[in-house]
């Protein structure tokens, strides 16, 4: 499937600023933004592995398209939601359980680049991740 593959952090677009507006510090911010992310990705039919791999944790992550799990983000705040395939395109919906605010997530392959966009109380912003 196109997303399979490993991916490793290229770049990022306005990421200081969306994490300002979810509410993380700014030492977190910092640590975060020079985090080496590394994403793996296996999908067999509508259900997906991902392992997210970064200076600060590991963490195997098990969701089939349209059905409702629970996330922690790696600044421990907790959502709930769901990915969909929209076209080339994975859609995350996800919900703050802390104060119940949307986090819009999507990933595309562009080339050799997975793109991750992120939306959260109109701050969008994206991390560019090369095959690897």
């Amino acid at each position: 499937m196109t997303f399979n593959g490993s991916w490793k952090i290229d770049r990022n677009e306005n990421y200081e600023k969306f994490m300002e507006q979810m509410g993380i510090n700014m030492v977190k911010r910092k640590l975060a933004a020079h985090d080496n992310l590394k994403i793996t990705i296996e999908q067999t039919g509508d259900k997906f592995h991902v392992k997210e791999s970064s200076n600060f944790r590991t963490l195997d992550i098990d969701f089939t398209l349209g059905v409702t799990f629970e996330y922690s983000l790696a600044d421990g705040t907790e959502l709930s939601g769901s990915w969909t395939l929209e076209g080339d395109m994975l859609k995350g919906v996800f919900t703050r359980k802390d104060n119940g605010k949307q986090l819009t997530t999507t990933r595309i392959v562009q080339g050799d680049e997975l793109i991750q966009s992120y939306n959260y109380e109109g701050v969008d912003a994206k991390r560019i991740f090369k095959r690897g």
